[in-house]
């Protein structure tokens, strides 16, 4: 694949599963257990070692294999309760670039608000209200518009921005963008997954016309101009070209 593709992305999210403070009480316990188990040799000796050097290695790599089997997270903020996207409805689109540039840099131009309209030109405009919070005002066919609330609610620096609309939206949507170093040292992976439900109605209609029946083009178009941004400092013009949002863009 080149940098300038995009494609659908399987790799498995962070394994960081453990908050920091866990992970260090899981050093000490674990040192303290594996010690306690060293000095008193008996029949216990061997699963208090095996105990401890598991705790002691949970805290080193903050992964947890038990976490991973039952979905726990405790590495980020999230709040479960509130799902804007149920499980297996809606549309989900999932695509990846390799953009040559930092982790750092790509994350802070993403967390700004400001900037998201020149990534998704949908995207009117998105004004903050509360500390993770913000208020969004998007573009939709037949001079239609769509505003909603929505909560970034894990913010993991350079590795991860979440996001959700809020209860009563009128779309419920949700969504995350992912930055992992890029293979050989080629800069960095950028995933962006968008998740939505169509409401009924009008407006249904309208955000499914947007999307036509190949969204997964629009998310990949979407990064494609992101990394041109990133890269260049200005999008590609496609004035007197053919759209690739009408089928023409690569897979």
């Amino acid at each position: 694949m080149s940098q300038t593709q995009t494609n659908r992305l399987q790799e498995p999210a962070s394994s960081i599963n453990v908050g920091q403070k866990e992970r260090i009480l899981s050093l000490a316990g674990g040192a303290a257990l594996t010690a306690l188990a060293l000095a008193r040799r008996g029949s216990a000796t061997i699963p208090a070692v095996i105990g401890g050097v598991a705790l002691l290695a949970q805290g080193l790599t903050g992964n947890s294999p038990i976490y991973r089997a039952l979905g726990i997270n405790t590495a980020v903020r999230t709040q479960p309760r509130r799902v804007s996207v149920p499980h297996k409805q809606g549309i989900h689109v999932a695509r990846a670039v390799t953009i040559n540039r930092p982790a750092d840099v790509l994350y802070n131009f993403w967390r700004e608000p400001s900037n998201l309209p020149q990534i998704i030109d949908y995207i009117e405009s998105v004004q903050m209200t509360g500390e993770n919070r913000a208020h969004w005002t998007i573009r939709l066919p037949g001079g239609m518009k769509a505003e909603f609330d929505v909560e970034v609610y894990t913010d993991v620096p350079n590795e991860v921005i979440s996001w959700r609309s809020l209860p009563d939206s009128q779309i419920q949507n949700a969504g995350s963008v992912r930055f992992r170093p890029a293979p050989a040292g080629r800069g960095t992976q950028v995933e962006l997954t968008i998740e939505f439900v169509p409401p009924g109605g009008p407006l249904g209609q309208a955000v499914m016309k947007l999307f036509g029946d190949m969204p997964e083009q629009y998310i990949g178009q979407y990064l494609r101009e992101f990394k041109q941004i990133m890269e260049t400092g200005e999008k590609a013009t496609t004035e007197g070209q053919t759209s690739g949002r009408s089928g023409e863009i690569g897979q």
